[in-house]
């Protein structure tokens, strides 16, 4: 069986060690524009129940936001945009179009309907799962952005001690993002806004540490991330089926399954791939890193841990989300979902840490002229974020800048960790 040439896990990396806190300092580089603020929820129209992470767009900007886990969302909007539509878009539901005139500033509501479409036996006589694959891998370049670009996008990380938060860093980040057609360059992060709450008397005497903050979620595009999936090795690697056809934007998209065809040395993926129809794009993807063997797993994630601990990832759970404008797609959200049981010696019990990691486009701009980040204002993949800021107690942080509404079980966290620290 052939292997990718490159690890197929993303360079997430962990350390377990003690605090090193440094001061960091911010320079706005934004304009402000004065804008209204609209809170309200997605939700199914027959069941009620809450659309996570659905996509609402300003018509005729770049600007956005997703709803939270709880279908709930915040959306700024600039003054000089108020005349303008949103379009709400979720996966296997039709587009809704809301005049911004007939929001309120709070408790709306936008209910979509849900469509699903039978897999008829024309397409699967037509297509198969892997001639499917080779288009998304053939049109990449036609399908995604071919461009630089640079992107505006909020960052929230978060860790648990079993049900209980423990940490949370969010940012507003400017990325210098590549091209899909470009394999030379990087993606360069620099940030603009960041706050943290922590309570490590929570964390006892261990405390996790992540690596490389927005990077993470960067390193899970599929579509530029080849080695993950989608490179030479993935028919060697990987058995592909149909599960069904769903509607995005009144187009079908095909929803397929991948797995392992069998466990090889280097952890492999299983999961759903959802690619449009008509242009063979990729534009979701939802996986899970299989965890058979968690002492090798565990290598991919662990940097550094005390000695008399033993770390196993239980939980490996990712989804991507990419966005349409003008017949090109583009990263829009990632979200990172992982589990750490940590085995101590000479102890009784173990203790769990649940970390989610998300990062949602929320505005960009083609960088034509190419602007770079100089190398001292970047966040470079070996660093924490958590090292890098301090408080969160200022209500106007982020200005006009959109974020993705905090869950309830996160602000009642926050809180709880402020009272504890005070």
């Amino acid at each position: 069986m052939k292997t990718s040439k490159h690890s197929s896990i993303t360079e997430i990396s962990f350390m377990i060690i003690v605090l090193f806190t440094f001061f960091f300092s911010f320079s706005s580089i934004h304009a402000q524009e004065s804008f209204k603020q609209f809170k309200g929820k997605v939700v199914d129209s027959n069941t009620n129940r809450s659309l996570e992470y659905a996509n609402l767009t300003i018509s005729g900007s770049h600007i956005a936001t997703i709803s939270n886990s709880e279908g709930e969302f915040i959306l700024k909007i600039p003054d000089s945009l108020l005349n303008r539509m949103i379009t709400v878009t979720y996966l296997g539901y039709y587009d809704k179009v809301v005049p911004i005139t007939d929001l309120k500033a709070e408790k709306n509501t936008i209910s979509l309907k849900e469509s699903i479409e039978k897999l008829d036996e024309v397409s699967v006589l037509t297509a198969q799962p892997e001639e499917i694959i080779r288009k998304v891998i053939k049109n990449r370049k036609s399908n995604y952005w071919e461009d630089p670009v640079i992107m505006t996008a909020f960052y929230r990380e978060s860790i648990k001690k079993g049900r209980k938060y423990a940490s949370l860093a969010e940012a507003v980040v400017d990325i210098y993002k590549r091209g899909y057609s470009s394999v030379q360059s990087k993606d360069y992060v620099k940030i603009y806004k960041a706050r943290k709450s922590s309570n490590y008397k929570r964390l006892d005497t261990l405390l996790i540490k992540l690596q490389g903050g927005p990077y993470n979620n960067l390193n899970i595009d599929l579509l530029q991330n080849e080695a993950m999936l989608l490179d030479e090795g993935v028919f060697d690697n990987y058995r592909f089926s149909f599960d069904k056809v769903i509607n995005l934007s009144n187009r079908p998209v095909y929803v397929l399954n991948f797995e392992p065809r069998v466990q090889i040395d280097i952890p492999l993926f299983y999961g759903k791939l959802y690619i449009d129809k008509q242009s063979h794009a990729l534009i979701k993807a939802d996986f899970s890193l299989k965890l058979d063997n968690i002492e090798k797993a565990s290598k991919f994630f662990v940097k550094k841990k005390p000695s008399k601990a033993d770390v196993f990832p239980i939980i490996a759970n990712y989804q991507i989300d990419f966005k349409e404008d003008n017949g090109k797609w583009h990263y829009g959200y990632s979200r990172i979902e992982l589990a750490f049981k940590i085995d101590w010696d000479k102890k009784l019990f173990n203790s769990k840490y649940y970390i989610t990691i998300e990062m949602a486009s929320t505005d960009w701009k083609y960088n034509l002229d190419k602007q770079s980040v100089k190398y001292k204002d970047r966040f470079k993949s070996h660093q924490v974020l958590q090292d890098k800021i301090s408080g969160f107690s200022d209500p106007d942080f982020w200005g006009e800048y959109n974020i993705i509404e905090p869950e309830k079980s996160i602000e009642n966290a926050i809180k709880k960790i402020q009272r504890s620290n005070r």
